[in-house]
């Protein structure tokens, strides 16, 4: 299937590692020019060199000067952003009865507050074409909170709030806005999270991993790979009509309807 993404531009944050790598390979291997975002220079480079058409940029998303450094690179290297993919390294893990205010503070800067700073210096050029996508990589937590990541739940589901509001707005101009809800990916950040889950509860990360893939209903970790392709659809011509959605790439792991 011809996704129609030849030529279109794709910004796509925190794309160096993990599933933003993989969001990126899936837009570039579908035509894209993507710009790569990361904090650091050599695994930037090393991206955008493996990359057919790809630029990119050591920034950190949350400076207050990150959405207009990272839209004009866009501009400059090749037009107008097309397709924003919202991204962000995950807050610490943390239980909700040791939850604060600073930390709440914490997670609304770095998953809500740059995010709609980014998507307002797009979003305008995007109406004005007729066509636009605006993707954020969430979490299974956004509808099943996970109780050792207060943090990112309360964090993710403020932007998801965020997102399925702005959808509405936006659907009559051409720009869909979706948010990918990833559950166990098989990438550094829950292997991270195996290993805390290990040194709670006394086990080796193996073991640990085990455990976790056991509430899988399709018994593994997803590759990164299979969750970029499906944000590579949401991006695609023929997803233009499905808009304010929360997709999950789980395996089955969240039990909700």
């Amino acid at each position: 299937m011809d996704l129609g993404l030849t030529g279109k531009v794709a910004l796509v944050l925190g794309s160096t590692a993990g599933l933003g790598r993989a969001t990126a390979e899936a837009l570039a291997a579908e035509g894209a020019h993507v710009v790569v975002v990361g904090r650091r220079a050599e695994l930037v480079d090393a991206l955008v060199e493996s990359l057919p058409s790809a630029t990119g940029v050591v920034a950190d998303v949350t400076a207050p000067d990150a959405p207009a450094l990272l839209v004009n690179r866009a501009r400059e290297q090749f037009g107008e952003v097309d397709i924003v993919v919202l991204n962000g390294g995950g807050p610490p893990p943390g239980a909700a009865d040791a939850f604060t205010a600073e930390a709440a503070q914490a997670a609304f800067d770095l998953l809500l507050k740059q995010h709609i700073s980014l998507v307002g210096a797009v979003l305008p050029g995007m109406r004005e074409r007729g066509w636009g996508r605006i993707l954020a990589i969430g979490s299974s937590g956004v509808r099943q909170p996970i109780p050792t990541l207060t943090a990112s739940n309360v964090g993710r589901a403020a932007l998801a709030a965020y997102l399925k509001t702005l959808a509405g707005t936006v659907a009559g101009d051409g720009v869909t806005v979706n948010m990918v809800l990833p559950g166990r990916i098989d990438t550094d950040r829950v292997a991270q999270l195996d290993r805390a889950a290990a040194e709670r509860t006394g086990v080796t990360p193996e073991a640990s991993r085990t455990s976790s893939e056991a509430t899988i209903p399709a018994g593994r970790y997803g590759d990164p790979a299979e969750f970029g392709a499906v944000v590579a659809f949401l991006a695609s011509q023929q997803a233009a009509y499905l808009t304010g959605e929360q997709v999950r790439v789980d395996g089955g792991l969240v039990g909700a309807y």
